[in-house]
């Protein structure tokens, strides 16, 4: 497949070298993208990676990983262009700076936001609700943590399960895209735990199924 970065942060670059090194070509996007620490990034991820402009991912790729800071990302998604086809993957957080809550209104997400701002775009939210060190290395003893994704197109859901599923991580449809409100927040009960609660971030969540 081909994946474009749009934010190669803490949870962009994570994806981006994992899905690197299984084979996929990612194009990390960034302002600078001949900076020091995007080649490095580059270095990192192997030769299957490369460094480019916002505009570079997006005409470059299929698929889209959107993981900037809540208040860049409609100028991100602006700067990005037409979006209408590609499969975008919302992996955003509206969470307020001091953590207490999240930063839009009950009736709505940032899933839902992103699809309006990116139209066309077949928006499927992910990689939200765990932070980037498990995503990096999600191995427990005897369990794979949950992640959970949202989405109203089934082929694009389709393909996002396998792109979890291959990091090592449990996919779990939650149903449309209005399920985002409630991913947002579940991320924010995995935020308050590893910071606030003391319980740090080598945590995550298990699905459990009875017969």
């Amino acid at each position: 497949m081909k994946i474009g970065i749009i934010g190669s942060g803490n949870v962009g670059g994570t994806l981006g070298k994992r899905w690197a090194r299984n084979g996929h070509a990612v194009v990390f996007s960034s302002r600078h993208p001949q900076s020091r620490e995007m080649q490095e990034l580059v270095q990192a991820a192997g030769f299957n990676a490369k460094a480019g402009s916002t505009t570079d991912a997006v005409e470059q790729s299929d698929i889209l990983l959107l993981a900037t800071p809540w208040n860049a990302t409609e100028q991100a998604l602006k700067s990005a262009g037409d979006l209408a086809g590609k499969l975008l993957i919302d992996a955003t957080n509206p969470i307020l700076p001091d953590l207490s809550g999240l930063a839009l209104e009950p009736n709505t997400s940032a899933g839902e936001k992103v699809a309006q701002w990116a139209a066309g775009a077949k928006v499927v939210k992910a990689f939200n609700t765990v932070g980037n060190n498990i995503m990096e290395n999600p191995a427990f003893s005897n369990a794979r943590p949950v992640l959970l994704y949202c989405g109203d197109d089934k082929g694009a859901k389709q393909t996002v399960t396998s792109l979890i599923s291959e990091l090592g991580l449990e996919p779990l449809d939650a149903g449309p895209i209005t399920q985002a409100r409630v991913l947002e927040s579940f991320a924010l009960l995995w935020i308050s735990l590893a910071f606030k609660a003391g319980y740090g971030r080598e945590i995550a969540f298990q699905f459990l199924r009875r017969n």
